[in-house]
């Protein structure tokens, strides 16, 4: 029977791309890209050539059906986003949760995504963590940050460079100054970085260098005792190129 693979890509570094991925790329009739032109050069890089059909947030809705139906046919279908794992802050929930009603099997690959290599390299507990992703912009922004205050757990957001300033001054009113951050960005590119310290300081690092690339911000549960709390000197910022 026909299956649904849910296929990792980098998300910079092109050699971290995986052998089954690359076998799974290369067997399928046809894949999903969130857009065709990004696609095209990572399959172009890989010598992959198979049929592309876009598959975005503003189309999903329409074309969940038919990707379904064609999987039914006996047509094996790859779903890949523009970076990283689909269905992590991109599409891909809707047409999983569709198979799955439908009774089609759905295989999903391990690889590349932005919060566990940021999580891990912050420094802070990951054995529990909260993956936040991108939180609302506007409306219910200030809510669902006012119902992390009291989570112990290490939380993981995304975010835009233009908005990285924004949210961590946000995150200094609800969570207070002193709490511990470790701000990631470019994360397997040739300028990947990790700015540690308090809100505070990394407020500060920020507006004195504005922020470029992508973000993941890796904010230290309530419950999180620094140990440098408990030195005479305050840490010193930390900036890792």
């Amino acid at each position: 029977m026909a299956k649904l693979y849910i296929v990792p890509t980098p998300i910079g570094n092109l050699e971290d791309i995986t052998l089954r991925a690359i076998r799974v790329l290369q067997e399928v009739d046809f894949i999903l890209a969130e857009d065709t032109r990004t696609s095209s050069v990572l399959l172009k890089h890989l010598n992959i050539e198979k049929p592309l059909r876009s598959h975005h947030k503003f189309n999903e809705h329409a074309t969940v059906q038919s990707v379904c139906e064609a999987i039914e046919a006996g047509r094996n279908v790859a779903l890949i986003s523009d970076a990283g794992t689909p269905g992590i802050s991109d599409p891909g929930f809707l047409l999983v949760r569709t198979c799955i009603e439908a009774g089609v099997e759905v295989e999903t690959l391990p690889g590349a995504t932005a919060a566990i290599p940021a999580l891990v390299q912050s420094g802070f507990p990951c054995d529990r963590f909260c993956f936040e992703g991108f939180l609302p912009q506007k409306k219910g922004r200030q809510k669902r940050l006012a119902e992390l205050a009291e989570e112990s757990r290490t939380m993981v957001f995304y975010e835009s460079p233009f908005r990285v300033v924004k949210a961590l001054e946000q995150f200094s009113e609800i969570f207070g100054g002193e709490r511990r951050v470790a701000v990631v960005r470019e994360i397997t590119k040739k300028f990947e970085q990790t700015v540690r310290g308090t809100l505070t300081e990394a407020i500060a690092h920020f507006k004195a260098h504005p922020p470029k690339g992508e973000f993941v911000i890796v904010l230290a549960g309530k419950d999180y005792k620094d140990r440098s709390a408990d030195s005479e000197e305050p840490a010193a910022l930390e900036d890792d190129e």
